[in-house]
């Protein structure tokens, strides 16, 4: 397909540069950015969603950044119908826009559609009685022999992804790539994908030190703000997670600061995992923002897209 209206996405795993490269791009292209990240949408949290400063936020105009409360949480398909709405204005005035995260489905979803999934009550419920009955472990085992494939991209310590891959499964018959038949829906635009990849030692080094560096900024400070909201979904995400578990006494601070790194490289590698589905995704190998930004330039220019 191709358009004159091109959205350009920029992905990568946690802590890889997605804001710094985005603004650069976007001041480049004089557009405007949408946020990618399922996280960044809700007001009540920042410090552990590393959303953009304000500094940065005013240096590019931005969407989907403090549009939600975390009472009323966002779905992927909520974010398609929202976001579209946002281009559909966007491209009004000009040619460019910029899709910037790390949540894939929320990402596939804008860029291509999401293919209805079957659901049916009694069988949700007859799973959530197992998970009740034997626990999350079970239901991880389960659909690690099941769905094998989809088992290393989704979040296996949230039950609800869990018991509802199991769900499609067990009303389907089929895998989640085989009930996700990708029939991508028609758009206004082209969607241009890029991923930033880093070495996986260097890509690690830089999520322990951004732990640290949430920690420093007063994480365990805005966890505590929250703890009126730990009952939701929404809230059981890494590094709010372990922090409830360190307020609630049962792990240390060390101890919390240590999981929010193993869960967050866990985290980066399940995001390269699922980037690296897409064939379409152009991988940029550069060390530095102004690197793939120029990787980024360059591929538009052999595209005939900018001059």
């Amino acid at each position: 397909m191709s358009s004159d209206k091109k959205l350009i996405v920029l992905q990568g795993p946690t802590a890889s540069g997605k804001t710094q490269l985005a603004i650069a791009l976007a001041q480049q292209l004089n557009c405007e950015i949408l946020s990618g990240d399922s996280r960044q949408f809700y007001t009540e949290i920042s410090i552990g969603t590393a959303k953009p400063s304000p500094e940065e936020i005013n240096s590019a105009p931005h969407h989907f950044i403090n549009s939600h409360s975390i009472e009323n949480p966002v779905s992927a398909t909520q974010f398609e119908k929202e976001a579209l709405s946002v281009l559909d204005k966007l491209f009004e005035n000009q040619n460019f826009a910029i899709l910037a995260g790390g949540s894939g489905l929320f990402i596939d979803a804008l860029c291509y559609g999401l293919d209805p999934l079957p659901s049916n009550e009694e069988v949700k419920k007859e799973w959530q009685a197992k998970l009740e009955k034997e626990g999350l472990m079970s239901l991880q085992l389960e659909l690690k022999k099941r769905d094998p494939e989809y088992a290393e991209i989704v979040d296996l310590n949230n039950p609800h992804r869990v018991l509802r891959a199991l769900e499609i499964n067990t009303l389907s018959g089929k895998t989640m790539k085989q009930v996700r038949t990708n029939s991508q829906q028609k758009r206004n635009f082209e969607p241009l994908r890029y991923v930033i990849d880093f070495p996986r030692k260097e890509l690690y080094k830089r999520i322990d030190h951004r732990v640290i560096q949430m920690i420093d900024k007063g994480l365990v400070e805005e966890v505590k703000s929250v703890a009126h909201f730990s009952h939701l979904q929404s809230m059981n995400t890494v590094g709010y997670k372990e922090i409830f578990a360190h307020l609630s006494e049962e792990i240390t601070l060390d101890e919390a600061i240590s999981q929010i790194q193993q869960n967050s490289r866990r985290y980066a590698k399940r995001q390269l995992t699922w980037f690296r589905r897409d064939n379409d995704n152009k991988w940029l190998t550069s060390n530095t923002t102004q690197g793939r930004l120029d990787e980024i330039i360059e591929d538009l220019r052999q595209k005939e897209i900018i001059s």
